[in-house]
């Protein structure tokens, strides 16, 4: 008799969420072939096509759609009675500053697995503008904290790298005004800076017309059209455009996030949110 396995169903699941076979299959790290292969097995045992083509990708049937929140509480289910047979006796508390202007799917996923893998662990988490981790490690404030910085020290612990760029709005020429409205950080934040010393580099008049502690405001005010603002290139749009040496703007600095810890305490509950926390951005 034939059965749903939780094999397929992982196929499945990573195909849809993907939308598209070949990011699917390097998802669960198998070949493009061999998730199709697995794909036609699971059409076979259900009858049905769970998948039409569309373009370079792949859209849900209608039987796809029946299954996909089955092929979820599968995965769900296994992974967490798999973690709970598996957590350890890791106890004690940690304080971990997150900033809030990550992708919050990454920042969940460090919390869900540390909390899931290790639950006698009291977690106390902050998650705020990164400007003021750095020095709050130093204090002994957080434990754990991840910030960014725009020259990280010898020996620091580089999660990603990402260059900042100039964008503006698809819809309006803000580069034609004779004052250029500018979107900004707070004052605490050396992005400010950086878009500062290149603003006074270009040479022409410009105003500052919003300011934001976090990316999402200033990315918002970009897209509305109030303003150009200095991103970094993760946060490009459909809405948005790169402005750079075809409008006279020099070359901006490069972002690093970086995860740092207060002194040289390795606690087995530090350890293992920096293992959890690799994993999320590796």
């Amino acid at each position: 008799m034939d059965q749903l396995n939780s094999d397929l169903l992982r196929t499945f699941l990573a195909i849809a969420e993907a939308g598209s076979v070949t990011d699917g299959a390097a998802r669960i790290h198998r070949s493009q072939s061999a998730a199709s292969l697995q794909i036609k097995r699971l059409e076979e045992v259900v009858g049905q096509a769970v998948f039409d083509r569309h373009g370079r990708g792949v859209i849900l049937t209608a039987a796809g759609e029946t299954l996909l929140p089955v092929a979820r509480d599968v995965a769900r289910t296994l992974d967490a009675t798999l973690r709970e047979m598996k957590s350890d006796d890791v106890r004690g508390k940690l304080r971990l500053g997150i900033p809030d202007d990550q992708s919050k799917g990454i920042l969940a996923r460090i919390v869900a697995e540390f909390v899931q893998s290790h639950p006698r662990v009291e977690l106390e988490v902050t998650c705020a503008t990164s400007t003021g981790f750095e020095a709050a490690l130093e204090q002994g404030a957080l434990d754990l904290a991840i910030f960014e910085v725009a020259h990280p020290t010898p020996g620091a612990e580089v999660l990603r790298k990402e260059r900042t760029r100039w964008m503006m709005t698809r819809h309006q020429d803000l580069l034609s005004r004779d004052v250029i409205p500018v979107a900004l950080f707070d004052r605490d934040c050396w992005w400010r800076d950086a878009a500062l010393a290149s603003l006074e580099a270009l040479g022409r008049p410009y105003r500052i017309t919003y300011s934001s502690q976090s990316v999402a405001g200033v990315a918002a005010a970009i897209e509305a059209g109030v303003a150009i603002g200095l991103l970094g290139e993760t946060s490009q749009t459909a809405e948005l455009e790169r402005i750079g040496a075809q409008f006279g703007f020099g070359k901006t600095p490069v972002s690093h996030l970086i995860l740092g810890r207060a002194g040289d305490d390795r606690t087995p509950a530090l350890e293992a949110m920096q293992v959890a926390v690799r994993n999320a951005f590796s």
